[in-house]
């Protein structure tokens, strides 16, 4: 049966809850790293470095200044020299934007290039308004709008009509399926703010982040087939509904003067599978 769970948001009483929570968790991520012939050795030192990482972020916020690296140790179990190595290693450079994700939703919810059935479906590749060449420098003028075409046909979001010399979008959800490398980066990024909704909302304010899910049981293969198409079209939806607001607020504080200094990210996520397959899995490990 339908139900909405509980509040992720509930107080946790022992280390018990913890760790049942963060076993759900690492259970994918492992099945991951196998699947690509990650070590254990190499994540080991991931997490070693994310424990240090929140030792020193914890002490930030709670005294207003770094931590020692014998309080890092005492937080984490991990030895002073470990530690000692861990903060002085260069830390990894923020996720460059995607000019290629920009252009695809822009392309898809942007009325000006577009009307009441929809975004246009094809576009002359250079010209005015409404053209690929005007959508591409309405996101980045920093790049050649053909190399901004390039990376989406690549992606193979779009292809060039090379006789008509008119861009045709070929999707209306951003998959990059042939870029494993760039699947992989949203893997990061859209899963890593989820977690980090969920663990901020229990270690600190509850429902400060939007964190909720619909569980259903008793489905048949046949009815979670027909689940599917109904979230893509709320996906769709929302897209449409927030894309053109969130680009009027950027505007809108620039005009102002405002600190342009925040950031939100909004997905949606579906998960099905055989309960069946899960029990078996579940007794036979």
């Amino acid at each position: 049966m339908a139900a909405i769970p509980p509040s992720l948001a509930e107080p946790v009483v022992d280390s018990v809850a913890v760790l049942d929570a963060l076993r759900q968790v690492i259970s994918p991520l492992a099945m991951l790293a196998v699947a690509r012939g990650v070590s254990y050795g190499e994540v080991e030192e991931l997490v070693k470095a994310a424990f240090t990482d929140a030792a020193v972020d914890v002490k930030r916020q709670s005294a207003g200044e770094p931590p020692s690296v014998s309080h890092v140790s005492a937080a984490t179990g991990l030895s002073r020299r470990e530690v000692s190595r861990l903060m002085s290693l260069v830390q990894a450079a923020p996720t460059r934007k995607s000019h290629a994700s920009e252009i695809f939703v822009r392309w898809l919810t942007d009325p000006r290039f577009g009307d009441k059935s929809g975004p246009r479906r094809r576009l002359a590749r250079t010209g005015q308004h409404p053209s690929f060449q005007s959508l591409a420098e309405s996101v980045s003028k920093d790049v050649k709008p053909r190399t901004h075409l390039d990376e989406l046909c690549r992606l193979g979001l779009a292809r060039l009509d090379e006789a008509s010399d008119v861009v045709e979008l070929l999707r209306d959800t951003f998959v990059p399926s042939t870029d494993e490398r760039q699947m992989f980066g949203f893997l990061g990024d859209n899963v890593g703010d989820h977690l980090r909704a969920a663990a901020e909302n229990v270690l600190r304010r509850p429902g400060e982040h939007l964190e909720q899910a619909l569980f259903a049981d008793e489905l048949s293969a046949h009815s979670l087939r027909a689940v599917r198409p109904l979230v893509d079209q709320q996906w769709q939806s929302l897209v449409r509904a927030l894309v053109p607001v969130l680009n009027e607020l950027i505007e809108a504080d620039r005009k102002a003067g405002r600190p342009q200094n925040g950031r939100i990210r909004i997905g949606l996520y579906a998960y099905s599978e055989s309960t069946t397959a899960a029990v078996e899995s579940a007794a036979n490990p």
